[in-house]
């Protein structure tokens, strides 16, 4: 069977020449499958996970259908911050021969700029709760809008997004072209589709993920432990980039700074710091500057982070579905991974829900580990130490 590219699938001569200078080649299978409906105006919901490629996919849509000066004609919802910088940067660059105009909207930052920037504005990509903002103060002008992408739409919606969603969509022409992109499908999900959509084609791929090359295990310890056996681990692995999930923003501070005490590079990043600081941060990581990433899932999803050798979870998700976005961040592209647990006693109701949809999670023996230097303890809950319990294996 012949290798189809990005010319057969149609895609335009101003993106060809982008990727061309990119030096992007060959297809991913969601962009194989979407872009030619995407070209055709037809509305789409494609089932993929983060480093699929989806991006460039309703990026060709976006190129195509704006034309510079026309006012805000194209409109991609995100759901945080760092994912619309994410996503405009990368709309920049796919745009770059066809000087559309991309203004990002999203909170954190003055919105002074940003009312400026929308008054000239072809494309934007915007989170919910700015967007609604700008709309109230009549600072927007979305009347124009022909294509609305909706992208990482399961986040947004788990983040309570939406009734601002449909109070965007309002503020839209109900003549358009809508594209929802969405790792996993919930009601809401659903309630998208049957109220907004016009008889969209669902598109589903294969995990990115090498379930052959991602190798999962937890380890029974300690809540006294913990911390040490994550020093222990990450000491004698520097093979690639590290990222350490947990589940709330104190963990992650009591983690990054504990770890920099014991000599390991760290950065902790999560909603409570300002723009400039986390969008800093994720420079750093993706450079290599620091080694491990600590962060809440919030903050992390739907970044496209390249070279994750390793995922631990120092705190087990709350809903299962979490760990498999968490672990889909290593053993991509033909690369190996690994995704650690590191399992304490008030882990363990977590775990059996995760346990209860993945039979791949092997469990490893506690190795010996030297007791880490521990200089920081956040204030509340989490500075208790609890009782030892028995342990389990699953």
């Amino acid at each position: 069977m012949k290798t189809k590219t990005f010319k057969s699938l149609g895609v335009t001569n101003e993106i060809l020449r982008s990727l061309e200078k990119q030096r992007i080649e060959i297809p991913t299978e969601i962009q194989k499958k979407t872009i030619p409906l995407i070209l055709k105006g037809k509305d789409v919901i494609g089932g993929s996970k983060t480093g699929s490629g989806k991006t460039l996919a309703f990026s060709c849509g976006i190129i195509k259908t704006t034309m510079p000066g026309h006012g805000i004609q194209s409109l991609v919802l995100v759901p945080t911050r760092e994912l619309a910088e994410q996503v405009g940067s990368a709309l920049k660059k796919f745009s770059k021969f066809k000087k559309i105009d991309i203004a990002n909207v999203y909170g954190g930052v003055s919105i002074n700029p940003q009312i400026t920037q929308l008054k000239f504005a072809d494309a934007v990509v915007a989170t919910p709760g700015r967007l609604l903002d700008h709309i109230n103060r009549n600072t927007v002008n979305l009347k124009a809008v022909k294509i609305l992408v909706l992208d990482e739409a399961d986040l947004m919606l788990d983040m309570g997004f939406l009734r601002d969603v449909e109070k965007i969509i309002r503020a839209i022409p109900t003549k358009r072209q809508t594209l929802l992109f969405s790792a996993t499908v919930s009601r809401d999900i659903q309630h998208l589709e049957e109220k907004h959509m016009n008889r969209p084609t669902k598109i589903s791929v294969e995990e990115f993920v090498d379930p052959l090359k991602l190798a999962q295990s937890y380890i029974d310890v300690s809540s006294q432990e913990k911390f040490s056996l994550l020093v222990n681990l990450l000491s004698h692995e520097k093979s690639g980039l590290v990222m350490v999930f947990c589940n709330t923003r104190r963990n992650t501070e009591f983690v990054s700074k504990n770890l920099k005490a014991n000599g390991i590079q760290s950065c902790a990043i999560h909603g409570g710091l300002t723009q400039h600081k986390r969008k800093q941060i994720l420079s750093d990581f993706h450079k290599g500057k620091t080694y491990a990433l600590i962060c809440t899932d919030v903050a992390a999803r739907g970044l496209d982070i390249k070279g994750v050798s390793h995922i631990y979870n120092y705190d087990v998700c709350k809903e299962a579905k979490q760990y498999v976005h968490r672990i889909g961040r290593t053993a991509r592209a033909g690369k190996d991974g690994q995704a650690i647990t590191l399992l304490s006693e008030r882990d363990h109701e977590n775990f059996s829900k995760v346990m209860a949809i993945n039979d791949n999670i092997e469990h490893e023996e506690l190795p010996r580990i030297k007791r880490a230097k521990i200089v920081f303890r956040p204030q509340g809950r989490f500075a208790r130490r609890e009782p030892r319990r028995p342990r389990r294996h699953y």
